[in-house]
């Protein structure tokens, strides 16, 4: 396949793309925000500046659920809470996004069962597994019920909607190249010495910046479209960030995209700018050229999405 980008490491991101919220200590609460400050102590910063992905802690993720995976008996999900998480600073200031592993199990298990066929289903996660897990669900819903995961993931695209809480200027390309960050979990094993560094794209915006857009796009959406499928999707992603300190950051990380769109497409991609020049269409009253950039924009993302049937 062309444009493909090969990363030589033990673990290979999958499709994934996330839409990650990463909170100040301030909106913790004790003795949970002692605990990230000293997790952040110990561990150190994914990202120590705004231009800086978090790749390697994907990695280190992803190492760990394939870890647990082959250590013992495959579950419906973990046992306990993670206690990891992604940690950015940026202007001094220490933001933490919560793993939340167990919470994201949950959600996967109510898509899965959602979206899978009952026959897949049952081989992949057995009907007593299932009752099992949504058992213990509820009763830790009924322990913590304003939990809600800092992290969204998306398999096989970038939806849509996650694009409006940016904007052009929130853009991060990082080339691939010669580096040790994106190979950082494997060199902990002796591993990884020499890899390329993969490319990596997201973007990083402050929470009251991407409220305000998401704000502006709903209003604009819904007077000229309210029954469309993205002013749905402005509105779920509204609510999404109200849940959150309003000093937090907001990322959207295409992940293991990159690998999937390669170096010529990802250099290229604008989504955020052209659904902002849409918006803006829109907001003018010129309705064709706003159909026209989404229009433009929907197909595009849905062939990246056809690649998943692809052998």
């Amino acid at each position: 396949m062309q444009d493909v980008t090969v990363v030589r490491t033990s673990v290979q991101p999958p499709y994934t793309a996330h839409l990650r919220v990463y909170e100040p200590l301030a909106a913790y609460s004790e003795p949970e925000r002692a605990r990230w400050q000293a997790y952040a102590a110990e561990h150190g910063p994914d990202a120590a500046e705004a231009a800086q992905p978090v790749a390697a802690a994907v990695l280190a993720e992803q190492r760990e659920a394939l870890a647990e995976l082959v250590a013992r008996t495959p579950r419906a999900l973990p046992e306990r809470e993670s206690e990891r998480a992604y940690v950015r600073v940026l202007d001094g200031v220490l933001y933490v996004c919560p793993w939340a592993t167990r919470l994201r199990s949950w959600q996967a298990l109510e898509e899965l069962r959602a979206g899978a066929p009952v026959a897949l289903l049952d081989t992949a996660v057995p009907p007593v597994a299932r009752a099992a897990a949504e058992a213990d669900r509820e009763r830790w819903r009924a322990e913590h019920p304003d939990a809600r995961p800092w992290i969204l993931t998306s398999r096989w695209e970038v939806p849509v909607r996650w694009f409006l809480p940016f904007g052009e200027e929130d853009r991060c390309f990082v080339p691939a190249g010669e580096g040790k960050d994106l190979a950082a979990g494997a060199q902990e094993e002796g591993e990884g010495e020499g890899e390329a560094r993969a490319a990596a794209l997201f973007y990083l915006t402050p929470m009251a910046q991407a409220r305000r857009r998401v704000a502006r796009a709903y209003r604009a959406l819904r007077e000229a479209v309210p029954e469309g499928e993205l002013v749905r999707g402005a509105e779920q992603v509204g609510r999404w960030l109200e849940e959150f300190h309003p000093r937090s950051l907001v990322e959207l990380d295409y992940g293991g995209l990159v690998h999937l769109l390669g170096p010529e497409r990802l250099l290229a991609d604008r989504s955020a700018g052209e659904l902002e020049e849409g918006l803006r269409a829109l907001r003018a009253g010129d309705t064709v050229e706003a159909l026209r950039v989404y229009g433009e924009l929907t197909v595009r993302w849905r062939r990246v999405l056809a690649l998943r049937y692809a052998n």
